[in-house]
């Protein structure tokens, strides 16, 4: 398994996550949580079903992610002015603060993975090397 890429990823993985578990823990915040925050916002009133592809995570599974954001009162649910039917995401003014309070702590865990692939330079030549698997 030790040339295995898809073992090699997942294991890379489970560890990027641990970090960030642990770097989280006592803010109660899940990899998948920070995700929906920070693409709501730089892309305020997104679909949930944008949102949802967009992290490919599985409709079903994002209703669970939407709701615990929403009663933390991190994030909330709007009925589209276009269509009635659709419901945008914003992120709201305690959302953003929380937000903001934790980019730090977030660069922080960022620099540790950069400096364990050896800088910035190879991090961006794995960037590159991801893109091209989901390309």
């Amino acid at each position: 398994m030790a040339d295995a890429v898809g073992y090699r990823l997942r294991r890379a993985q489970l560890s990027v996550f641990q970090d960030f578990n642990e770097t989280f823990a006592s803010r109660d915040l899940r990899p998948s949580d920070f995700a929906v925050l920070m693409i709501l916002l730089r892309n305020p009133g997104l679909k949930q079903s944008e949102v949802a592809e967009s992290l490919g995570i599985q409709r079903a599974n994002f209703v669970a992610i939407v709701d615990g954001l929403e009663n933390r009162g991190l994030i909330e649910r709007r009925k589209s002015d276009v269509d009635r039917r659709v419901q945008s995401l914003h992120i709201t003014a305690e959302g953003e603060a929380f937000l903001r309070s934790i980019l730090p702590i977030w660069e922080d865990h960022e620099d540790r993975l950069i400096a364990k692939l050896g800088g910035v330079q190879a991090r961006d030549q794995l960037i590159g090397l991801l893109q091209r698997l989901y390309d």
